[in-house]
């Protein structure tokens, strides 16, 4: 799976030289961050504009539509994480209220979708990691801090500055006793 500065994204396979399909054309807000979900038949985009979009992955068209198209911040969607199952989605990002690490649902009816937002993160969230075993969220923002979230109380359990410029990696080990944060500086 493929995403550009130009918005286009598009999926390929190891053994074929051709795209098997463009789920999106050039000339869309540029793509922040894609992952498929654990199953493999669903895959999700997040972009600039703060739009996420999943779309099922077994498409026979060549240009099909997501089945989702969320705004979930203002201002732009940097990370996202398929959660239990894929219908559970937490999102990172940048909104004007400060609700920059949110929960949706995907079968929850249309406008009831957020089922929590988080206040967080000055200037925005920019990376998201999801610890299903713990069922922790934790988040790095902008201006070096991480939080991690109890998913099931909904709240943030600690808060810290771990660097002096923004978050730009966060990663799990396999056996969640750690965490690893990388930043811009």
């Amino acid at each position: 799976l493929t995403g550009a500065q130009d918005g286009s994204v598009r999926m390929f396979e190891w053994t074929r030289p051709q795209q098997l399909v463009c789920f999106q054309q050039a000339g869309n807000a540029r793509v922040t961050r894609m992952y498929f979900n654990s199953q493999g038949n669903k895959c999700g985009v997040a972009d600039g504009e703060g739009f996420l979009s999943i779309w099922q992955v077994n498409q026979t068209t060549s240009n099909p539509k997501p089945y989702l198209s969320w705004q979930c911040h203002s201002k732009t969607t940097s990370d996202f994480a398929f959660m239990t199952s894929s219908s559970l989605v937490a999102t990172s990002g940048q909104s004007n209220d400060n609700r920059n690490v949110c929960l949706w649902d995907s079968l929850a009816s249309s406008g009831n979708n957020l089922i929590h937002a988080f206040t967080c993160h000055d200037h925005g969230a920019t990376v998201l990691q999801y610890a299903p075993k713990h069922q922790l969220l934790i988040s790095g923002g902008r201006k070096g801090y991480v939080c991690i979230f109890d998913i099931r109380q909904r709240q943030i359990l600690y808060t810290f500055h771990a660097h002096e410029s923004a978050v730009k990696a966060l990663t799990l080990d396999p056996s969640e006793d750690y965490f690893v944060t990388g930043s811009a500086e």
